[in-house]
């Protein structure tokens, strides 16, 4: 988790039971924005028998994960998740499965019912944005600059 991240709940509202209601990111930091990911295997097929939310939310998850990594983030990068659901009678299950892959402190989190997801069958879909720290510059890079900067100087 990059350093110049804070999670914070204030005292003037009330106390969220999985998520954080504020979290801050300072200075030169890079951005990760995940899009919605499924429950969608490698074949493009949903997970699990047909109307199986746990399969397609720890797959949904899994998949996040990967997205994640692909960025070289993590689960503990995470600043805000977005959770679209079917059917809200489900959320117990969501709170678990997603106990499972987000740590402490946990992101901010807005968890949306919706009448349907843009694939049929689906019935969960999570959005995400990690926060990670700005990549250092290339050492070669940095001395090629230093070089043809020091080149044009004028003597005073």
């Amino acid at each position: 988790m990059a350093a110049n991240v804070r999670f914070s709940n204030p005292k003037t509202i009330h106390k969220p039971p999985s998520y954080s209601h504020v979290v801050e990111a300072t200075g030169p930091n890079r951005l990760i924005f995940i899009a919605g990911q499924l429950g969608l295997d490698l074949d493009d097929r949903l997970v699990g028998a047909p109307g199986d939310f746990r399969a397609q939310v720890t797959q949904a998850f899994e998949n996040l994960g990967l997205a994640l990594a692909h960025a070289g983030a993590g689960f503990k990068d995470i600043v805000k998740v977005t959770n679209y659901l079917v059917d809200m009678a489900h959320l117990p299950i969501l709170r678990e499965v997603r106990g499972r892959f987000l740590g402490a402190p946990p992101p901010a989190s807005t968890t949306v019912a919706i009448s349907q997801l843009a694939r049929q069958g689906a019935l969960f879909e999570v959005e995400a944005i990690a926060v990670l720290p700005a990549k250092a510059a290339k050492a070669s890079k940095a001395k090629s600059s230093g070089k043809a900067s020091k080149g044009k100087r004028k003597k005073r």
